[in-house]
């Protein structure tokens, strides 16, 4: 062992005389521990929380939404094979070549029409987006929801009068319905009479109801079919636009821009990120709030490193003046000091990574913290232990207690052997 960790570990260890010294090294050590394992299982469950929104948000919403500023679009079926033209490798992007494997970029493409509307059963009112959809596609681009009654939205394919409807499970719930009852859309447009303007009222049977497990979905959402949906609103052979999957969703933006690009104006197309910006922006500065919070544990802890190192300095001053005496440089001293403090730091760290990732397991195998469901979409707390941001808080812990050593060693490294002795 080379000489000036032979000295530091010496110093470290607990001499009747200096139990207070060592229990203050102690309690850093304790605290550094402490930070770390703090900042390790916050990231993860923050990152877990990302992660589990955004699967949640993605399997509701499409990757890409393709709309026009002429609103509905004719010819929608020229358009839409424009659009898939993307897969065969052509063009700026070149996205056949891109993708791992040479897959093609754009997954699966489905059109749909949307409108808000009233749906009213009884003396029962509510806002909904209604959704016309293509039921042989849809479920190739967006989840639609487990169904908790009747049939999911295949059960739209089958025509009958009055034309069918799939609800969310907390607007059936908000109406009182079941399947099998009729509902009635009313459009906010209608027809102009000799007593006024009357609005637009259709039935519809209920033949469904689904549930995504997202509240603000379940208590809006509603589906009927693209034909009945080009119906209600008198769109024969038009669409309002395309909902897009993907195989990169992390490559969704540039697809976006190059789909916009070749289709030109007055299409536009939107990705993920743009339609979800400001939740997953939110998440981010959070995590990285959390983060400086919880760095200021271990900041604390270096500053007892700082504490117990200066007293150890003082303790030792007679000791160093003997080293100095015998040959020993101030550089030697120099790293003594700092070699103690780290390794304090190196200890506390070690041991708060290995807490930190053993309560991750723990939490992410036994589920024993349970969270309300309806406000966070999942009973459980997400975990997400992701290795380079462990590997960031450890390198982050040992460089502040490292930093922390520099001030005392400076002190050590500077004290006067003759001056030193001749006081002692």
């Amino acid at each position: 062992m080379k000489f000036e960790w032979l000295v530091a570990l010496r110093y470290l260890r607990s001499r009747r005389k200096e139990r207070f010294i060592a229990l203050n090294s102690l309690f850093s050590m304790i605290g550094v521990a402490v930070g770390v394992m703090a900042l390790i299982v916050v990231i993860s469950v923050m990152g877990g929380f990302e992660n589990h929104l955004r699967t949640k948000i993605l399997g509701v919403n499409s990757h890409i939404v393709v709309r026009s500023y002429g609103g509905a679009i004719p010819a929608w079926r020229a358009v839409q094979e424009k659009i898939l033209s993307i897969n065969g490798g052509e063009g700026r992007q070149g996205w056949k070549r891109l993708l791992p494997g040479g897959g093609p970029a754009i997954s699966a493409i489905t059109p749909f029409i949307f409108v808000q509307a009233l749906v009213s059963a009884g003396n029962a009112v509510s806002g909904a987006l209604i959704r016309g959809i293509d039921p042989a596609t849809i479920g190739t681009v967006i989840e639609t929801g487990e169904v908790v009654a009747g049939g999911g939205v295949e059960a739209l394919a089958m025509k009958r009068r009055p034309p069918g409807i799939v609800l969310g499970k907390e607007i059936a719930r908000t109406l009182g319905v079941a399947v099998g009852q009729v509902v009635s859309i009313v459009l906010p447009g209608g027809t102009v009479t000799p007593v006024g303007m009357m609005p637009k009222i259709r039935p519809f049977k209920v033949v469904g109801i689904v549930t995504t497990g997202m509240y603000e979905y379940d208590s809006s959402l509603a589906f009927i079919s693209l034909a009945d949906a080009q119906r209600l609103l008198s769109l024969q052979g038009k669409v309002h636009g395309f909902e897009l999957k993907v195989s990169d969703i992390y490559a969704a933006d540039e697809l976006a821009a190059e789909i916009q690009e070749r289709l030109g104006y007055p299409y536009w197309a939107m990705d993920w990120q743009r339609m979800s910006r400001s939740l997953f922006s939110a998440l981010k500065l959070e995590k990285l709030a959390m983060f400086i919070v919880l760095t200021l544990i271990v900041l604390v802890a270096a500053f007892n490193i700082i504490s117990s190192l200066t007293m150890l300095v003082m303790d030792k001053r007679q000791d160093i003046a003997v080293l100095k005496a015998m040959g020993a440089t101030d550089g030697q001293i120099l790293r003594i000091f700092v070699y103690a403090g780290t390794a304090i730091g190196l200890v506390g760290t070690a041991a708060g990574t290995a807490g930190g990732i053993v309560l991750c397991e723990l939490l992410s195998r036994y589920k024993f913290i349970k969270i309300p469901q309806e406000v966070y979409y999942t009973d459980t707390l997400p975990i997400q232990l992701v290795p380079w941001w462990v590997v960031v808080i450890a390198v982050s812990a040992v460089l502040i207690c490292f930093c922390a050593t520099i001030y005392p060693a400076r002190k050590a490294a500077a004290i006067n052997p003759s001056q030193a002795l001749r006081t002692g």
